[in-house]
């Protein structure tokens, strides 16, 4: 949608400054950072006997709404402002739009903790990729649909003007609408049903039923009676024990987030190993997204490509989504069958390092070349976008097993982090513009340096 909003030909005067462009990047992604890092609270919601925790987190107790409630609500929040850019007339318009539509991307903080509550460690991975990657690939859909329907309505005979707000009137306010009441209606909170009931964990074998004989015993019973009655009443089992190599992750039950727990999440280097490592690689890919097209367009304008076909191009780099996140999931799940948490945490860093070590090459690629070859710049893109994307997805097989107890507050941490690395990228594109690849190789030794980094941080071993 953002895209799409910077191709408007009513608003390319309110671009015609790049430093506007990548200033509403900058105020959308700081709206999306505060809603993920408060989403997670409201899905676990905060305890009220620690009152120092409720001036911290909010200003009063917060009750656990869920991921279901979490949510639906924010798609209806979000909903709002997605059909207001037609009211944009300024500069302040422009950046008060893509504020509110920031609120959307706290979403993925409620998706991710609610596959992570549905689904066993074995396959949380692979659950949590799919449904990331599918979200992330609607902004490549978004773009293809709505430009679509733009030029439909324009060769039906409406004006520009009218055309591209009834765009943004008839895709993205009844979509967001649509799937709010979806979760709501069809939608549940948990496998043990509503979420207030999520630590009525099911305990098998903790407890043995005694059933009662039909009539008790008398005293005129003789010893063979008795002893033909307990075999009767006991039935003949054979029972096999052994011990179950059973992770912290497959035990735990989200908690109320208080101060202490807090706390001690944030002491812990666990907490923050997902966290920077997702700032380098969704960090990317928002700055990416935002800025792919605006690039191909300058570098290859000569060569027949309008901004329509370079924002369709530069749609390819999300549509992978479909296929590279849940790659990374489905490998997460994989190692760690075979080498456990430790197998999950270097995937997740050597996607990170590769995708990192790709922009390297690309940006030094495209500003080495007077003219780069489209062939080659579609390639590095395509390789960049499966390291950054995979690692999107095996970072998220990881989270699950870091603080668990906290799943909603760590899906928000972790997510928020993401944010900052795109606030952090966008500074780079928006201040670096020159030469175009500058900020490219930038953002690669910078990503490959947070990488290693955090490759000493242990994990636990399931």
């Amino acid at each position: 949608m953002a895209r799409l909003l910077e191709r408007i030909p009513v608003l390319v005067r309110l671009f015609a400054l790049n430093s506007r462009g990548g200033n509403s990047n900058i105020i959308s992604l700081l709206a999306t950072l505060v809603v993920r890092l408060f989403a997670g609270p409201l899905v676990d919601g905060t305890d009220e006997s620690e009152s120092s925790c409720r001036t911290l987190m909010t200003t009063s107790d917060s009750p656990a709404y869920g991921p279901r409630k979490v949510m639906a609500g924010l798609l209806i929040l979000g909903a709002i402002p997605s059909g207001l850019p037609g009211a944009i007339t300024s500069v302040g318009g422009l950046y008060a739009v893509r504020f509110f539509i920031g609120i959307l991307g706290g979403t993925f903080v409620a998706c991710q903790a609610w596959t992570t509550a549905f689904f066993d460690t074995n396959i949380v991975g692979t659950a949590n990729a799919f449904a990331a990657g599918w979200g992330n690939s609607g902004g490549g859909f978004t773009f293809i649909i709505m430009v679509a329907l733009y030029d439909h309505l324009i060769a039906d005979g409406l004006s520009q003007h009218v055309a591209w707000r009834a765009a943004f009137a008839i895709v993205p306010v009844p979509v967001l609408l649509t799937v709010a009441v979806l979760c709501l209606v069809l939608g549940s909170d948990h496998p043990n049903g509503r979420w207030a009931d999520r630590h009525r964990v099911l305990r098998v074998n903790e407890q043995v039923s005694e059933q009662a004989p039909d009539s008790p015993p008398t005293e005129r019973s003789s010893s063979f009676d008795k002893e033909k009655r307990k075999q009767e009443e006991v039935p003949n089992l054979n029972v096999d024990i052994y011990v179950v190599d059973e992770s912290e992750v497959t035990k735990a039950v989200n908690k109320k987030l208080t101060l202490s727990i807090a706390l001690d999440a944030l002491s812990k280097p666990l907490t923050w190993l997902p966290a920077f490592a997702y700032m380098t690689t969704f960090g990317y890919e928002l700055a990416i997204d935002a800025n792919l097209a605006n690039v191909i367009f300058n570098l290859y304008k000569e060569d027949g490509f309008g901004q329509t076909k370079a924002g369709y191009l530069a749609a390819t780099f999300g549509l992978l989504n479909i296929f590279t996140r849940p790659m990374g999931g489905i490998l997460g799940d994989i190692v760690y069958a075979r080498y456990g948490v430790p197998g999950k945490k270097y995937l997740t860093l050597t996607c990170g390092f590769l995708q990192s070590a790709l922009s390297l090459a690309w940006g030094l690629y495209i500003d080495s070349m007077t003219d780069p070859s489209l062939g080659v710049f579609i390639l590095l893109m395509v390789l960049c976008a499966i390291f950054n994307e995979a690692g999107n997805g095996a970072n998220f097989a990881l989270v699950p097993h870091c603080n668990p107890y906290s799943n909603g507050s760590m899906s928000g941490l972790v997510g928020g982090f993401g944010n900052i690395g795109g606030v952090i990228f966008a500074v780079i594109f928006r201040f670096q513009p020159h030469p175009i690849g500058k900020p490219f190789w930038i953002a690669g030794i910078l990503g490959m340096g947070v990488n290693l980094l955090l490759t000493p941080i242990s994990v636990p071993p399931r």
